[in-house]
């Protein structure tokens, strides 16, 4: 092993003067066992522990390691809610113990899925650090029964949890395709020992836009900067799985952003105002389009990533109303925004939250393309309070 990340060092040195993307995330794909879970989980860290030290070796910061299992109906069949809440806060449990970020996977992957679980999804979500999803389009077309259920769900979470902060661990996906290594819409279906990787670049896109401002060569410079660094990270990836013997699904070359790492400041250095001006879609236009163009194996959104509160200068562009919720999902029509942490009034109901998940699930239909919705209406908040989530990954703002 010490040869192995010794040999990936040296192959970096070239790249050492670059500002480089961080890895936002590792994920591992398992299918577990109520019998055996434990031993799988940690068998499954010490892969991760494996892959993180190779990346951290090559240079590259590891942010999180995570890991998705199968569809979580699949092993709580059988058990009584109370008796399956229990088992899904142990997994919660282990996970704070070997200290991975958990996934559940999809509570619903058709619309004539059992729509029970649901219920114990709620309490879950209510109660725990888990994620999870639920499948609101697909290749057999947009899931209305299941939007429907997705927007109980969300008002179930908002009552169940302080503040409604459950809602920031759950996602509607619509058209998403298995192995994304972004949370919580990742899920999968396979046979596990699969990993995939994600990418935090919102700085790499802003040093590039900053200094291109014409259309055309910030595309061609953005590109083949992603490209250098994204090649670099799959380097890493293959040399993980040719030596572990787990299946490597791909990258997500997605320039995702966290606080002050920002896409918004990004983007405004390109168009020369707010996010939210005009030119914010070429932006966002060259940004997917740039990405989409990387040499590597590439796995989920493979887009732009537009997440309100995890975002601290789009937080603030929200606060200001530079933008609202059809800005975005018109930006969604060229990049992978969705609508992805979005503050809401407590009062909103739950015709209005289907309604708002219908849009996002027909915008991916139609254009046949990844997108996901996290909607988080705020308990008793009215437009303009401010929330209070109390969790660090995400810059609260007001409600809207």
């Amino acid at each position: 092993m010490r040869k192995f990340l010794l040999f990936l060092a040296l192959a970096c040195v070239a790249f050492a003067a670059d500002s480089r993307p961080k890895v936002r995330a590792i994920t591992a794909f398992i299918r577990i066992d109520p019998q055996s879970y434990e031993q799988q989980y940690a068998d499954t860290m010490r892969f991760l522990n494996d892959a993180r030290a190779a990346y951290r070796a090559a240079g590259f910061e590891v942010e999180s390691v995570r890991i998705v299992t199968q569809p979580f109906p699949e092993y709580i069949r059988g058990m009584k809610p109370d008796a399956a809440v229990t088992f899904l806060h142990k997994l919660d449990e282990l996970a704070t113990k070997l200290q991975f970020t958990p996934n559940i996977g999809a509570a619903m992957l058709k619309d004539g899925d059992d729509a029970s679980v649901l219920d114990v999804l709620a309490k879950t979500l209510a109660t725990t650090k888990l994620n999870a999803s639920l499948v609101i389009a697909g290749e057999d077309g947009i899931h209305w029964r299941s939007i429907h259920e997705a927007a109980k769900l969300v008002k179930s979470v908002e009552a169940l949890s302080p503040n409604g902060r459950g809602n920031l661990n759950f996602a509607a996906a619509a058209m998403v395709k298995p192995f994304t290594p972004f949370y919580p819409a990742a899920y999968h279906t396979s046979s596990g020992k699969t990993f995939a990787v994600g990418l935090e670049g919102a700085n790499v896109v802003g040093e590039v836009f900053a200094k291109y401002h014409e259309p055309a060569e910030a595309q061609r410079q953005l590109s083949a900067v992603l490209s250098k660094h994204m090649k670099d990270a799959e380097a890493v990836a293959t040399a993980v799985a040719q030596k572990s013997g787990w299946t490597y699904a791909g990258i997500d070359p997605t320039p995702a952003p966290l606080g002050d790492v920002s896409i918004a400041r990004a983007m405004e250095s390109f168009i020369g105002g707010p996010f939210g001006s005009p030119g914010t879609m070429t932006a966002a236009r060259i940004i997917t389009a740039a990405v989409k163009s990387v040499p590597v194996k590439q796995t989920g959104y493979s887009g732009l990533m537009v997440p309100v509160l995890e975002d601290n200068l789009l937080a603030q562009r929200w606060a200001e109303g530079t933008f609202n919720v059809d800005s975005l999902l018109a930006y969604s029509a060229v990049c992978a925004g969705g609508l992805d942490t979005i503050p809401l009034r407590g009062d909103i109901t739950e015709d209005q939250l289907a309604r708002m998940l219908g849009d996002v699930a027909s915008l991916a239909y139609k254009w046949d393309k990844p997108l996901a919705a996290r909607l988080l209406p705020v308990p008793g908040a009215k437009a303009g309070d401010r929330t209070n989530f109390g969790d660090a990954r995400m810059k609260d703002t007001v409600v809207r």
